[in-house]
């Protein structure tokens, strides 16, 4: 009687123990299968987008200002210096905020060296630009901010025509040195 009851018993505990069992192995089998198949389909356009930051100068306070825009990522996968500058150039899309490039300046070249991105403009950088100190801070930092959101660039160098050492008309500031995020 006692063998009979212990069979009983090992047999009550080995079917608990198989549902236990397979209770968990299906569950595990659910939680995986939820992390894999997504609620939504993402469109291939929707993937390629990413968001930019622009600085620019607010015409009421005179502050340089981000101005977010999601772009196509593809722009910027052969030269996003150069592609980034250009929609500087371009100006902005609000419009309580300018441009602070000169107009008619041209990007001769844009790289990365290191952490320094290299901008090479044209003439037109310095011989159309408006003047003033205040004016001056704001072109540069309006390219220093704008360029330095991108992870791999700390500093700026900005050339001229290819040449190194320039400075703006009125000479409040060069190019002689890096310039890094004033925030």
């Amino acid at each position: 009687m006692k063998g009979k009851r212990l069979i009983i018993v090992l047999v009550i505990l080995l079917i608990i123990g198989g549902v236990i069992f397979f209770c968990t192995r299906n569950r595990q089998e659910v939680e995986v299968q939820s992390e894999i198949t997504p609620e939504e389909e993402i469109s291939e356009e929707q993937e390629r987008k990413t968001i930019i930051s622009l600085y620019f100068e607010d015409k009421q306070t005179g502050e340089v200002v981000r101005e977010s825009r999601m772009i196509d990522a593809k722009l910027l996968a052969d030269n996003p210096y150069r592609e980034l500058l250009q929609m500087l150039i371009e100006g902005p899309k609000a419009e309580n905020l300018q441009v602070t490039i000169p107009q008619g300046t041209k990007i001769n070249n844009a790289y990365i060296n290191g952490n320094v991105v290299y901008i090479d403009f044209s003439k037109e950088f310095i011989n159309n630009h408006v003047g003033g100190l205040e004016n001056e801070i704001k072109t540069v930092y309006s390219i220093v901010d704008t360029l330095t959101e991108l992870n791999e660039v700390t500093f700026v160098r900005i050339l001229i025509d290819g040449e190194e050492n320039q400075q703006f008309m009125d000479g409040y500031m060069n190019f002689t040195e890096n310039f890094e995020r004033n925030d």
